[in-house]
């Protein structure tokens, strides 16, 4: 009922909500050999990148109906979260390493008496040090002390905060300065997502790359041969960016900024896909940490800058703020040829990365 109670709502939502967003890439990573896993990792980004492309169309066809109000809009959401975490519950199975094999100890040392079966997971306490230690720390270090976690976290953020900015340009353009419906002027949300489900094609396409280049590296994870989509998702957002702020304008139709708007969805996808996929294969076992640490500064630019956007609006207008966005985004693209080059060298030096370089 008032602005206290709603801040913190979201903030205990978003506090819950980030498990998944943290952890799955992980269990990904448990799940799917490196061959295989960025079939999966695709699916997953699909989902996530939906989720702000796809919600927009959702909550406004909800709002509209005079029988909900904006409430229904998080009602409606925590039904979802209700049922697939009901899914989870019952047929998710354990993922975590240290698990599998304290319990398969376990049930060695029931079967044959012999004490020696032991796994160290088995003995493990959880205390607030030991969480403190183990969990959030170490997202925190990897962050500070891993250059790799460091970069790859600073030009995700980057991408995932001009995105989320962009999100705002939506109802500027098609509600406020062509005058559409709160319905009809969500519809254009649609065309990212078309560009997020071309940028699974793209993801895939490289799958074929990535496995002869595990091969060539003894069949270990080869996390460099995940960069190449970088550079095409770097373009592709660049184009998105320019196009749409220059048909923002009513004397456009409307099919060009959205057109322009797949472009920024695929750009997106391709770049959250292959940053998810290099952490993973190179941590490994630290791989949640590398993502969560990844997740945090990635949020922190996806809340902030969207802030700037109606003031920037307001100033400028449109063309140039996409510009403006456009311009530093093409100054990035040459970070992907940068992690190319130097990641395999990082790799050397860390003490986290789980994989050979060679």
């Amino acid at each position: 009922q008032t602005a206290v109670g709603l801040f913190l709502s979201r903030f205990v939502g978003g506090v819950f909500g980030s498990a998944p967003v943290t952890n799955v890439s992980a269990c990904l990573g448990d799940l799917f050999e490196p061959h295989a896993r960025g079939a999966a990792v695709a699916f997953y980004a699909m989902c996530t990148v939906g989720g702000p492309t796809i919600g927009p169309v959702i909550g406004a066809a909800i709002t509209a109906d005079h029988r909900f109000g904006w409430r229904w809009t998080e009602y409606v959401e925590a039904l979802w979260a209700v049922v697939v975490a009901s899914l989870g519950v019952c047929f998710l199975p354990e993922l975590y390493h240290p698990v599998l094999l304290a319990r398969a100890a376990n049930k060695k040392r029931r079967e044959t008496g012999n004490p020696k079966y032991w796994h160290p997971h088995e003995t493990a306490q959880l205390s607030l040090d030991a969480i403190w230690s183990r969990h959030m720390s170490l997202p925190l270090s990897l962050l500070i002390y891993e250059p790799i976690v460091m970069c790859i976290a600073a030009y995700a953020s980057f991408v995932y905060g001009v995105l989320y900015m962009t999100l705002e340009l939506y109802p500027f353009v098609f509600r406020d300065i062509r005058h559409l419906t709160p319905v009809m002027a969500s519809l254009p949300f649609l065309g990212l997502f078309v560009g997020v489900l071309c940028a699974i094609g793209i993801n895939l396409a490289n799958q074929v790359r990535y496995a002869k280049a595990m091969i060539s590296n003894h069949n270990q994870a080869a996390p460099e041969a995940r960069l190449p989509p970088l550079i095409l998702g770097g373009t592709l957002f660049v184009i998105g960016l320019f196009g749409f702020g220059w048909t923002a304008a009513e004397r456009y139709h409307w099919l060009y900024p959205t057109a322009f708007g797949a472009f920024i969805g695929a750009g997106f996808n391709v770049t959250f896909q292959q940053c998810i996929n290099f952490l993973v294969d190179t941590y490994s076992v630290h791989a949640a940490s590398a993502v969560a640490a990844n997740t945090f500064l990635r949020s922190l630019f996806a809340f902030s800058l969207p802030l700037s956007a109606r003031p920037l609006l307001a100033q400028t207008g449109a063309g140039t703020t996409c510009s403006i966005l456009g311009a530093i985004s093409c100054i990035a693209l040459p970070i992907p040829f940068w992690f190319m080059l130097y990641s395999a060298k990082m790799r050397e030096k860390s003490r986290f990365a789980m994989v050979d370089s060679s």
